[in-house]
């Protein structure tokens, strides 16, 4: 239950605005306006906009750590993790040590 919720529901239970103001570290005004604006449902209207806020965030989370994964494929792909370029290396199959003829057996 958020605070406002439980600052707001208190003084229906009989809880005056100063003994909530004073534990919970908050301006009587404050209280006072978070209680007439439950009322009319304002306060539903903020937990709505908190709860979509939340959502908003949880999202935002979820593409920056697809973006930093496909950041790494593509340097990968690129090749920036430490394998040389592309051509830089001359590849070739070898059978052996080259072959020599000594000085007898050449024609």
């Amino acid at each position: 239950m958020s605070l406002k919720r439980q600052v707001v529901q208190a003084p229906l239970s009989g809880e005056r605005p100063r003994g909530l103001a004073l534990r919970h570290d908050l301006s009587r005004n404050l209280i006072r306006t978070w209680i007439a604006g439950h009322e009319p449902g304002v306060l539903d209207k903020d937990v709505q906009t908190v709860d979509r806020l939340r959502e908003c965030k949880a999202r935002i989370a979820a593409l920056q750590r697809l973006d930093g994964r496909q950041a790494l494929e593509i340097e990968f792909l690129k090749g920036g993790c430490g394998a040389p370029p592309p051509g830089s290396v001359t590849t070739s199959v070898v059978a052996g040590p080259p072959i020599s003829r000594s000085a007898e057996e050449a024609p």
